[in-house]
């Protein structure tokens, strides 16, 4: 979780239910070929869940964090709160 981009995609799920691609992609001004790979480390280390669907005719993205996810993200605050004192 140590890239810079993989914690504000934590932090963006955290604060939400759920977040569509396009949103997460304009939040962290990423370009969607990173934060593919991005979210793709996330959810093979069971931190996010990934649903893809279509919205219409185009497809659609959505994530969400996990019960996993949300422990990690905690201890990683705490971590790095302990480094810095």
């Amino acid at each position: 979780m140590h890239s810079q981009l993989r914690l504000a995609i934590m932090s963006l799920l955290l604060s939400v239910d759920e977040a569509e691609f396009t949103f997460l992609k304009e939040k962290t001004e990423s370009t969607a070929g990173n934060l593919s790979v991005q979210l793709d480390k996330l959810e093979k280390a069971g931190y996010i869940e990934i649903e893809k669907s279509f919205r219409g005719k185009r497809p659609l993205t959505t994530c969400k964090i996990t019960k996993e996810g949300i422990a990690a993200f905690e201890a990683y605050v705490e971590n790095l709160k302990k480094y810095i004192q």
